[in-house]
Formats: C-alpha cells, structure tokens, sequence
C-alpha cells in the first residue's frame, strides 16, 4: 500500500528568515536559512516533520498553507485529480538535488501538492 503521508508544509512568509526566527522562538523548530532561493526550512522538534517558508508572492499568498502529500506517481495522481473534478494548477516539475512536486486545486477550491523524493528514504 502507498504512503499518502504529509511530507512538507510550507507557510508563506513577508520576510522568510524572519518568520524562521519566529517561529524558532515560539516552537524550537530547527531553522536552515537559504537565502539564495530566497527560502528557509524548518525542522520540527521530534525531526520527523518539515516544510518551509517561501516567499509570499501571486503563486504563494499570505495565508494559503501549502500541504504535500507523497506520491509514488504525481502524473497519474494528477491525472487523477482531474478525473475527480479537480484542478491540475503546476504540472510536475523538478526541485533540483531535492525531488519533484506537482500541485493542484481540488473541487472546493483547496490548494494542495504532491511530492516524490530523489532519496526514497526520506518519504
């Protein structure tokens, strides 16, 4: 049976090193500033979730948390969603070194993605 775990969360930010700091603070996550993806990860404390904060930009807007899902096969998962009366909104597409997502919006609206790992282990 397929993992459909939640794998990555990504919370859009003003200012991304500063909502690192924040939420450091308030939760001890473990930061790692990328400043040339303009981009920082999080960690949270027990090490078995992550996500990160991007920018906030027209694709990534101020409240609209990002979920991933894993997915062993984005391109029939979004096939798939499109069956089921949703909409594909970012085809597959590689994250360089990282593993390859896709995100799409189903028939309420919800915004949510798939992502598939270039280290299995991590899924």
């Amino acid at each position: 049976m397929s993992k459909r775990n939640v794998v990555h969360v990504e919370i859009p930010a003003a200012n991304v090193e500063a909502a690192g700091k924040f939420y450091a603070d308030l939760f001890g996550w473990k930061i790692q500033s990328m400043p040339e993806m303009n981009y920082t990860m999080w960690e949270a404390g027990d090490g078995d979730e992550y996500g990160g904060f991007p920018q906030v930009s027209d694709e990534n807007p101020a409240g609209q948390v990002l979920v991933y899902i894993h997915s062993e096969d984005i391109e029939a998962d979004l096939k798939k969603v499109e069956k089921l009366g949703g909409k594909v909104l970012h085809q597959k597409a590689e994250i360089p070194q990282t593993g390859w997502f896709g995100v799409f919006q189903d028939p309420t609206g919800n915004v949510l993605a798939l992502y598939t790992s270039m280290n299995p282990e991590n899924n």
